[in-house]
C-alpha cells in the first residue's frame, strides 16, 4: 500500500484530523508528481543497509541524513515545533522525508491555491520541491520517526508564506503551467 493523498475542508478543527471534504475527493500519485511531488514506498525495517534506499541516495546526490523523532516525550519544544512545522512555508531546497515509523501528513497547495492532505505512514518516501506551499503536522496518533535527507549541509530556513518574491518560488510556479 502507498501513500494517499485528498483535498482538504476548509475546517479550523484539530490539525491531527484527516480533514476530508464530503464526499471525499482523493488525489493520485500523478496528480501529485505534476506538482513536483515524488513518493516511494520502502522498507523502513532495513532502513540502515536497505539497497534501493542507498540507489535513491545516490541518484538524487542525497549526500546528508539525520533522523528526528516527533513526540511530546522525545522533542525539545514539542508544542512550539509543531506549531512551527504547521505553519504554511516553502524552502530554497527540496524536502525529503522518509517515514521510519509512526504516522503523519504533509499538506500542499495544488496551482490552484487548494490544500492537499498527504498521509504517510513507515516505509513513505517523499520528495517536496523547492518552491512549494506546504506544512507538516502529526496525525492523531502523536508519534513518527523520520528520516530527513539533503543534498549537501542541511539548510533549515523555512520562509513563511507569503514568500512568492523569491526566484525559486517563481521557477516552481512556472514549472506548473500547462499542467
Amino acid at each position: 500500500m502507498g501513500i494517499t493523498a485528498w483535498y482538504m475542508d476548509s475546517s479550523d478543527e484539530d490539525q491531527r484530523t484527516p480533514h476530508r471534504l464530503n464526499p471525499n475527493q482523493p488525489v493520485s500519485l500523478d496528480q501529485l508528481k505534476k506538482l513536483g511531488v515524488f513518493y516511494w514506498k520502502l522498507n523502513a525495517d532495513i532502513y540502515e543497509t536497505d539497497p534501493e534506499l542507498e540507489q535513491i541516495r545516490r541518484e538524487q546526490g542525497y549526500s546528508y541524513m539525520d533522523i528526528i523523532t516527533i513526540h511530546k516525550d522525545t522533542l525539545p519544544n514539542y508544542e512550539e515545533k509543531l506549531k512551527m512545522f504547521f505553519e504554511e512555508h516553502l524552502h530554497l531546497d527540496d524536502e525529503i522525508r522518509y517515514i521510519l515509523d509512526g504516522q503523519a501528513y504533509f499538506d500542499v497547495r495544488d496551482k490552484d491555491d487548494r490544500w492537499i492532505r498527504i498521509a504517510m505512514s513507515k516505509g513513505d518516501l517523499i520528495t517536496l520541491p523547492a518552491g512549494i506551499y506546504h506544512r507538516f503536522t502529526l496525525d492523531e496518533t502523536n508519534y513518527t520517526k523520520a528520516m530527513r535527507l539533503f543534498v549537501g549541509e542541511p539548510v533549515w530556513k523555512a520562509y513563511n508564506r507569503p514568500a512568492d518574491d523569491f526566484d525559486i518560488r517563481q521557477k516552481y510556479v512556472t514549472s506548473l503551467q500547462g499542467c
